[in-house]
Protein backbone atom coordinates (compact mmCIF):
# COMPACT_ATOMS: atom_id res chain seq x y z
CA UNK A 1 0.00 0.00 0.00
CA UNK A 2 1.19 3.60 -0.86
CA UNK A 3 2.00 6.01 1.89
CA UNK A 4 -0.59 8.56 0.55
CA UNK A 5 -3.13 5.73 1.63
CA UNK A 6 -1.60 4.26 4.32
CA UNK A 7 -1.98 7.84 5.88
CA UNK A 8 -6.19 7.56 5.01
CA UNK A 9 -6.78 3.84 7.08
CA UNK A 10 -8.07 5.91 9.87
CA UNK A 11 -11.94 4.89 9.05
CA UNK A 12 -13.80 2.64 11.48
CA UNK A 13 -13.15 -1.01 10.18
CA UNK A 14 -16.39 -2.65 9.01
CA UNK A 15 -15.19 -6.20 8.87
CA UNK A 16 -12.08 -5.35 7.60
CA UNK A 17 -8.83 -4.88 9.99
CA UNK A 18 -8.54 -0.97 8.65
CA UNK A 19 -10.95 1.43 5.87
CA UNK A 20 -9.13 3.86 3.77
CA UNK A 21 -10.80 7.11 3.02
CA UNK A 22 -9.45 8.73 -0.21
CA UNK A 23 -10.26 12.36 -1.48
CA UNK A 24 -10.29 14.08 -4.88
CA UNK A 25 -7.01 16.01 -3.65
CA UNK A 26 -5.37 12.94 -3.16
CA UNK A 27 -5.48 11.20 -6.27
CA UNK A 28 -3.34 13.57 -8.36
CA UNK A 29 -0.84 12.32 -5.95
CA UNK A 30 -0.76 8.75 -6.81
CA UNK A 31 1.62 7.13 -9.32
CA UNK A 32 -0.22 6.78 -12.60
CA UNK A 33 -0.21 3.06 -13.33
CA UNK A 34 -1.24 2.66 -9.84
CA UNK A 35 -4.68 4.92 -10.24
CA UNK A 36 -5.26 3.51 -13.43
CA UNK A 37 -5.49 0.09 -11.83
CA UNK A 38 -7.21 1.07 -8.70
CA UNK A 39 -10.04 2.91 -10.41
CA UNK A 40 -10.48 0.41 -12.89
CA UNK A 41 -10.79 -2.31 -10.26
CA UNK A 42 -12.54 -0.47 -7.35
CA UNK A 43 -15.42 0.38 -9.84
CA UNK A 44 -16.51 -3.90 -9.54
CA UNK A 45 -17.22 -6.63 -11.63
CA UNK A 46 -17.46 -5.01 -15.37
CA UNK A 47 -17.79 -7.27 -18.56
CA UNK A 48 -15.42 -8.77 -20.43
CA UNK A 49 -15.34 -8.38 -24.50
CA UNK A 50 -13.49 -8.77 -27.71
CA UNK A 51 -14.56 -6.25 -30.25
CA UNK A 52 -13.51 -7.44 -34.36
CA UNK A 53 -13.21 -5.48 -36.94
CA UNK A 54 -12.25 -5.26 -40.32
CA UNK A 55 -10.96 -2.91 -42.38
CA UNK A 56 -11.99 -1.82 -46.44
CA UNK A 57 -8.40 -3.56 -47.60
CA UNK A 58 -9.57 -6.95 -45.52
CA UNK A 59 -6.92 -6.01 -42.36
CA UNK A 60 -8.71 -7.88 -39.26
CA UNK A 61 -8.51 -6.47 -36.29
CA UNK A 62 -9.36 -7.49 -32.53
CA UNK A 63 -9.34 -6.07 -29.43
CA UNK A 64 -10.46 -6.65 -25.49
CA UNK A 65 -12.92 -3.53 -24.06
CA UNK A 66 -14.36 -3.60 -21.00
CA UNK A 67 -16.38 -0.86 -21.07
CA UNK A 68 -19.44 -2.38 -23.02
CA UNK A 69 -23.05 -0.77 -21.79
CA UNK A 70 -26.06 -1.72 -22.30
CA UNK A 71 -27.93 1.54 -24.23
CA UNK A 72 -31.43 0.10 -24.61
CA UNK A 73 -33.59 -2.75 -26.08
CA UNK A 74 -35.94 -1.22 -28.58
CA UNK A 75 -33.81 -0.85 -31.23
CA UNK A 76 -30.66 -3.01 -29.27
CA UNK A 77 -28.11 -0.56 -29.15
CA UNK A 78 -24.94 -1.37 -27.15
CA UNK A 79 -21.93 1.12 -26.47
CA UNK A 80 -18.76 1.17 -25.92
CA UNK A 81 -15.94 3.19 -24.57
CA UNK A 82 -13.33 4.00 -26.72
CA UNK A 83 -9.68 6.08 -25.42
CA UNK A 84 -8.51 9.23 -26.61
CA UNK A 85 -7.07 8.61 -29.87
CA UNK A 86 -3.71 10.39 -29.63
CA UNK A 87 -2.42 6.95 -30.82
CA UNK A 88 -3.72 4.52 -33.55
CA UNK A 89 -6.89 3.24 -32.13
CA UNK A 90 -7.66 0.26 -34.94
CA UNK A 91 -10.67 -1.10 -33.77
CA UNK A 92 -12.32 2.58 -33.29
CA UNK A 93 -10.97 3.82 -36.89
CA UNK A 94 -11.84 0.58 -38.73
CA UNK A 95 -15.81 1.22 -37.25
CA UNK A 96 -16.09 4.80 -38.54
CA UNK A 97 -14.37 3.19 -41.92
CA UNK A 98 -16.79 0.73 -42.38
CA UNK A 99 -19.32 0.77 -40.00
CA UNK A 100 -19.81 -2.54 -39.17
CA UNK A 101 -18.19 -4.39 -35.87
CA UNK A 102 -18.97 -7.56 -33.37
CA UNK A 103 -18.89 -7.76 -29.68
CA UNK A 104 -17.96 -11.20 -28.77
CA UNK A 105 -18.36 -12.19 -24.95
CA UNK A 106 -15.23 -14.68 -23.80
CA UNK A 107 -15.40 -17.65 -22.39
CA UNK A 108 -13.41 -19.48 -19.41
CA UNK A 109 -10.95 -21.35 -22.16
CA UNK A 110 -10.09 -18.52 -23.92
CA UNK A 111 -9.06 -15.55 -21.19
CA UNK A 112 -5.34 -15.83 -21.89
CA UNK A 113 -5.52 -15.18 -25.77
CA UNK A 114 -8.23 -12.45 -25.53
CA UNK A 115 -5.89 -11.03 -22.72
CA UNK A 116 -3.16 -11.15 -25.20
CA UNK A 117 -5.27 -9.12 -28.02
CA UNK A 118 -4.46 -5.51 -25.34
CA UNK A 119 -0.77 -5.83 -26.82
CA UNK A 120 -0.50 -3.14 -29.01
CA UNK A 121 0.36 -4.77 -32.42
CA UNK A 122 0.73 -3.04 -35.57
CA UNK A 123 -2.19 -2.64 -37.61
CA UNK A 124 -0.88 -4.75 -40.40
CA UNK A 125 -1.04 -7.60 -37.95
CA UNK A 126 -4.18 -9.00 -37.00
CA UNK A 127 -4.67 -10.04 -33.59
CA UNK A 128 -6.41 -13.56 -35.26
CA UNK A 129 -3.00 -15.05 -36.59
CA UNK A 130 -0.89 -14.35 -33.02
CA UNK A 131 -3.57 -15.78 -30.61
CA UNK A 132 -5.10 -19.00 -30.73
CA UNK A 133 -8.69 -17.31 -31.98
CA UNK A 134 -10.32 -18.02 -34.96
CA UNK A 135 -12.28 -15.33 -36.91
CA UNK A 136 -15.32 -16.34 -39.07
CA UNK A 137 -17.89 -14.52 -41.11
CA UNK A 138 -21.66 -14.64 -41.24
CA UNK A 139 -22.74 -14.13 -44.45
CA UNK A 140 -23.15 -10.12 -46.21
CA UNK A 141 -21.75 -9.50 -42.61
CA UNK A 142 -18.32 -7.11 -43.24
CA UNK A 143 -16.40 -8.11 -39.58
CA UNK A 144 -15.85 -11.30 -38.50
CA UNK A 145 -16.73 -12.73 -35.13
CA UNK A 146 -14.63 -14.82 -32.80
CA UNK A 147 -15.56 -18.61 -34.06
CA UNK A 148 -15.36 -20.01 -30.28
CA UNK A 149 -17.10 -16.63 -28.68
CA UNK A 150 -20.04 -18.41 -27.42
CA UNK A 151 -22.42 -15.50 -27.44
CA UNK A 152 -21.55 -12.92 -30.47
CA UNK A 153 -23.00 -9.72 -31.40
CA UNK A 154 -23.03 -8.19 -35.48
CA UNK A 155 -23.63 -4.16 -34.93
CA UNK A 156 -23.58 -1.54 -37.01
CA UNK A 157 -22.08 1.91 -36.32
CA UNK A 158 -24.83 4.06 -35.37
CA UNK A 159 -23.66 7.64 -33.24
CA UNK A 160 -20.42 8.46 -32.39
CA UNK A 161 -20.09 11.31 -29.14
CA UNK A 162 -17.13 12.51 -28.13
CA UNK A 163 -16.42 13.15 -24.31
CA UNK A 164 -15.04 16.55 -24.28
CA UNK A 165 -14.18 15.96 -20.27
CA UNK A 166 -11.19 13.04 -21.00
CA UNK A 167 -10.94 12.81 -24.90
CA UNK A 168 -12.93 9.69 -24.85
CA UNK A 169 -15.39 8.72 -27.15
CA UNK A 170 -18.76 7.01 -26.68
CA UNK A 171 -19.62 4.56 -29.40
CA UNK A 172 -22.89 3.19 -29.80
CA UNK A 173 -24.02 0.30 -32.39
CA UNK A 174 -27.17 -1.12 -33.11
CA UNK A 175 -27.13 -4.95 -32.98
CA UNK A 176 -28.26 -6.65 -36.32
CA UNK A 177 -27.33 -9.78 -34.95
CA UNK A 178 -26.84 -11.91 -32.78
CA UNK A 179 -25.24 -15.37 -31.70
CA UNK A 180 -25.77 -18.10 -28.49
CA UNK A 181 -26.31 -21.53 -27.78
CA UNK A 182 -30.18 -21.99 -27.24
CA UNK A 183 -29.93 -23.83 -23.75
CA UNK A 184 -28.85 -20.81 -21.96
CA UNK A 185 -32.76 -18.76 -22.44
CA UNK A 186 -34.80 -18.83 -19.71
CA UNK A 187 -38.47 -19.11 -21.06
CA UNK A 188 -38.85 -15.12 -20.06
CA UNK A 189 -36.08 -14.41 -22.61
CA UNK A 190 -33.18 -14.31 -19.72
CA UNK A 191 -30.12 -15.23 -21.25
CA UNK A 192 -28.16 -17.18 -18.79
CA UNK A 193 -24.52 -16.71 -19.07
CA UNK A 194 -23.06 -18.47 -16.39
CA UNK A 195 -24.43 -22.03 -18.19
CA UNK A 196 -22.25 -20.44 -21.40
CA UNK A 197 -18.96 -20.06 -19.18
CA UNK A 198 -18.68 -16.38 -19.79
CA UNK A 199 -16.29 -14.54 -17.50
CA UNK A 200 -16.12 -11.18 -16.56
CA UNK A 201 -13.34 -8.49 -15.41
CA UNK A 202 -12.14 -7.03 -12.13
CA UNK A 203 -9.30 -4.23 -13.08
CA UNK A 204 -7.42 -4.68 -16.21
CA UNK A 205 -5.98 -8.25 -16.14
CA UNK A 206 -8.22 -9.96 -13.48
CA UNK A 207 -11.08 -12.48 -14.76
CA UNK A 208 -13.94 -13.91 -12.85
CA UNK A 209 -16.83 -16.52 -13.41
CA UNK A 210 -20.09 -14.91 -12.18
CA UNK A 211 -22.67 -17.32 -10.62
CA UNK A 212 -26.09 -16.40 -9.96
CA UNK A 213 -27.30 -15.87 -6.66
CA UNK A 214 -31.22 -15.01 -6.74
CA UNK A 215 -33.77 -14.19 -9.39
CA UNK A 216 -36.08 -11.80 -8.25
CA UNK A 217 -39.83 -10.95 -9.29
CA UNK A 218 -40.41 -7.32 -10.78
CA UNK A 219 -40.33 -5.08 -7.74
CA UNK A 220 -43.53 -3.35 -7.17
CA UNK A 221 -44.08 -0.83 -4.03
CA UNK A 222 -46.61 -2.90 -2.43
CA UNK A 223 -45.00 -6.19 -1.78
CA UNK A 224 -41.59 -7.10 -0.35
CA UNK A 225 -38.92 -8.42 -2.69
CA UNK A 226 -40.16 -12.14 -4.27
CA UNK A 227 -37.43 -14.18 -5.41
CA UNK A 228 -38.34 -16.32 -8.39
CA UNK A 229 -39.17 -19.68 -8.05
Amino acid sequence: MSPKLQSRTKAKPIGFISMAFLERTDFDALAHRFKVQLFNSVVGHKNACLIATENQVKQSNLAIFNSLVHIGSNPPLLGVIFRPDSVERHTYENILETKSYTVNLISEKDIASAHQTSARYPRTESEFKVTSLAAAYKDGFHAPYVESSPVSFGLEFRENFPLEINGTNLVIGEVKWLKFPEEILEPDGFADLTKAGIVGCIGLDAYTLGTIINRFEYAKTDKPPQVKA
